[in-house]
C-alpha cells in the first residue's frame, strides 16, 4: 500500500490475510482504482486521495501508525512470514551509501509515524473531553486574544500582574431580612468609632498640652498674649505625646503666623485651633453613631434621634416640658434640612452639618449664662421655638392642627398678596388643601431669611409661574398687580408697573436684559428686596419710603446722642 503526503512516500507491508473494515459513513464515493487491477477498498475521506492498495489484506479497527515500517530489501520476508511485494518503479537501494540513505529515510518515516500518532491521540482526547461552559470559553478567548495581541504588538507582558486584580470598591448593604449581616455591620462600625475616639485628646491631655505651651512661651509678650517660636513649638510637640504629633507641623505653624516681627504664633490661637479640631472629630464620631446606613449622611429620622438625645445635655432647654420635645425636635431639624438639603433628597451629609454654623448655634445652648438677646436670635433656643410654635397655634383658628390659605393670610403683618399665597398652596406639600407644621416651618424659614440662597430658591420657585427657570416681564407684572390692588384697597395711589420693573432690572443687572434667573438674584445681593416688592405690600411700602425711613432713623439717633 502506498501513501503519498506532501511529496513523501511511505511503504506499508501487511499480511495478505489482513482486511480493512471501513465504516459506511467514511466510504469515498469515487475511490481511486488500484493499478494492479484488484478491487480497491474504499477508505475514510480523512486519508489522502492517492492512498492506494497494493495487496489484499484484512484489518479490523483504525490503522495503527506503529504498523508503518520501512520497506524490506527485495526477497526478504516480513516478521509475520508474508513476502515482500515490490512496487513498480521503486527498487530497493544497494550499496553502503544506499544503506545510509535507507536508514535516514527510515528515521524520517519513523518521525512521521510518531506525528500521525500524536495527532490521532489529540483528536481522540478532544472528542472525549467534556464540553466547556460559556464562561470558560470566554475566558479562554480573552486569554488567547491577549496573548496574540501582545505578540502582534511586539511587547512583552509585564512581570507585575496586579493590574488584572481590580480592588473591590463597592460593598452591598445588607438587606432588611439579613439580620446577622446588619448586626455585624453595626458592631464593626461601633468598634471602629471607638478606636477613633480613643485617638483623640481627652481633658487631661489637653490640660497637659496647655501647661507645656505656657512653659515654652517665647518673650516678649504682645500685650497679655503669650507667643511661641518655631523652635520651642517643635520641643512642645516632642514632649506632648504621639496624639499631639499631627498638630505640630510646619504647615499649621505657618497657617497661624500673622506678621509677628519675631516669627512667632499666639499660644492661645494655637490651643483654640487644637480644641476646635478635637471638637470637630468628637462631633463627627457622635453623629456617625446615628448614621444607620453607614454612608456618611443622616436621614431626617437619624437627626431627630440625635437632637432628642442631646436635649438633656443643654442647660438652656431645661425649662421645656417633655410634651413639647417632639415639636422642638421638628423645629430644629427643619432648619438643617431646609438649608442643607435644597434638592429635598431627605438626607444630609455629615460633613455639611459640621461645616455650617447650625451645630455651633445648637451647642451654644450649653452655656448657662447665655444672654437673652442671643437666645432670641438663636433659632434653636427655647424662646425661639416657643415663638414659632405659638404663632402657628394663633393662626390655627379652627384648632384642627392645620392651616388653610385664609388662616395663613394673617401671617406677619397680614399683607402677603393672595396671588402669592395661591402659589404657596400650589407648590408646597399640603393635606386636603391645608398646611401642616413642618411645611409651615419651611415657609417661616424662607420669609425670615430672604437673603440666604436656599430661601431665595424657595421664593423663586413660587414666582416662576411658567416653570421656565427665569422671571420675565409677564411674571413680574402678574405678581405686582396684586400689590397695586392692595394699594387701592388701602386708599393709596397705585405705582406704575413700568417704573417698578425698570428699578428691579437695574437692581439685579441680569445677564439677559429680558429675564432674571435665580443666580442673578443671588449674585445681585438684592434678592430679598426684589421678593419683598413682589409678594408683600408692607415690603413694597418699606422699599418705596426707604429714604424717609433712613432720615427718620438718623433723627432718632441724633436725639439719643443729645440726651
Amino acid at each position: 500500500m502506498t501513501c503519498s503526503v506532501l511529496s513523501c512516500r511511505i511503504y506499508i507491508c501487511m499480511t495478505a490475510n489482513t482486511k480493512l473494515k471501513v465504516p459506511q459513513r467514511f466510504q469515498v464515493r469515487n475511490p481511486t482504482p488500484d493499478p494492479s487491477g484488484s478491487p480497491s477498498t474504499q477508505f475514510p475521506h480523512c486519508f489522502p486521495r492517492n492512498f492506494q492498495i497494493v495487496a489484499n489484506f484484512r484489518f479490523t479497527g483504525f490503522l495503527n501508525p506503529k504498523s508503518l515500517v520501512p520497506p524490506l530489501p527485495k526477497g526478504q520476508t516480513t516478521a509475520t512470514g508474508g513476502s515482500y511485494t515490490a512496487i513498480p518503479g521503486h527498487e530497493a537501494p544497494r550499496g553502503s551509501g544506499a544503506s545510509v540513505r535507507t536508514r535516514a529515510e527510515a528515521a524520517g518515516r519513523s518521525r512521521g509515524a510518531m506525528e500521525w500518532e500524536r495527532r490521532l491521540r489529540g483528536r481522540l482526547a478532544a472528542r472525549r473531553a467534556p464540553k466547556k461552559s460559556e464562561q470558560e470559553l470566554k475566558d479562554e478567548e480573552m486569554e488567547l486574544f491577549t496573548k496574540y495581541y501582545m505578540e502582534w504588538k511586539g511587547g512583552k507582558t509585564s512581570g507585575n500582574t496586579s493590574y488584572t486584580n481590580i480592588p473591590r470598591f463597592y460593598y452591598r448593604l445588607p438587606a432588611e431580612d439579613e439580620v446577622l449581616l446588619q448586626k455585624l455591620r453595626e458592631e464593626s462600625r461601633a468598634v471602629f468609632l471607638q478606636r477613633k475616639s480613643r485617638e483623640l485628646l481627652d481633658n487631661e491631655e489637653l490640660q497637659n498640652l496647655w501647661f507645656l505651651l505656657d512653659k515654652h512661651q517665647t518673650s516678649p509678650m504682645i500685650g497679655e498674649e503669650a507667643m511661641i517660636n518655631y523652635e520651642n513649638f517643635l520641643k512642645v510637640g516632642e514632649k506632648a505625646g504621639p496624639k499631639c504629633k499631627q498638630f505640630f507641623t510646619a504647615k499649621i505653624f505657618a497657617k497661624l503666623l500673622h506678621n509677628d516681627p519675631y516669627g512667632r504664633i499666639s499660644i492661645m490661637q494655637f490651643f483654640n485651633y487644637v480644641m476646635r479640631k478635637v471638637w470637630l472629630h468628637q462631633t463627627r464620631i457622635g453623629l456617625s453613631l446615628y448614621d444607620v446606613a453607614g454612608q456618611g449622611y443622616l436621614r431626617e429620622s437619624d437627626l431627630e434621634n440625635y437632637i432628642l438625645e442631646l436635649i438633656p445635655t443643654l442647660p438652656q432647654l431645661d425649662g421645656l416640658e417633655k410634651s413639647f420635645y417632639s415639636f422642638y425636635v421638628c423645629t430644629a431639624v427643619r432648619k438643617f434640612f431646609f438649608f442643607l438639603d435644597p434638592l429635598r433628597t431627605g438626607k444630609i451629609k455629615i460633613q455639611d452639618i459640621l461645616a455650617c454654623s447650625f451645630l455651633d448655634d445648637l451647642l451654644e445652648l450649653r452655656d448657662e449664662e447665655l444672654s437673652k438677646e442671643s437666645q432670641e436670635t438663636n433659632w434653636f433656643s427655647a424662646p425661639s421655638a416657643l415663638r414659632v410654635y405659638g404663632q402657628y397655634l394663633n393662626l390655627d383658628k379652627d384648632h384642627n392642627g392645620m392651616l388653610s390659605k385664609e388662616e395663613l393670610s394673617r401671617y406677619g403683618t397680614g399683607t402677603l398678596t393672595n396671588i402669592f399665597l395661591d402659589r404657596v398652596f400650589q407648590e408646597c406639600l399640603t393635606y386636603d388643601g391645608e398646611m401642616d407644621y413642618k411645611t409651615y416651618l419651611d415657609f417661616v424659614l424662607a420669609l425670615e431669611n430672604r437673603k440666604e440662597p436656599a430661601a431665595l430658591q424657595y421664593v423663586f420657585k413660587l414666582l416662576d409661574i411658567e416653570n421656565k427657570g427665569h422671571l420675565n416681564v409677564f411674571s413680574l407684572n402678574y405678581f405686582f398687580r396684586a400689590i397695586q390692588e392692595q394699594m387701592k384697597i388701602h386708599g393709596q395711589e397705585p405705582v406704575s408697573f413700568q417704573d417698578v420693573k425698570d428699578e428691579i432690572f437695574d437692581m439685579v443687572k441680569p445677564k439677559d436684559p429680558y429675564k432674571i434667573s435665580l443666580q442673578d438674584l443671588i449674585n445681585s445681593s438684592q434678592g430679598d428686596t426684589v421678593t419683598s416688592i413682589l409678594i408683600d405690600l408692607n415690603g413694597f411700602w418699606t422699599y418705596e419710603n426707604r429714604e424717609v425711613l433712613v432720615a427718620s432713623d438718623n433723627d432718632n439717633t441724633a436725639d439719643v446722642d443729645d440726651a
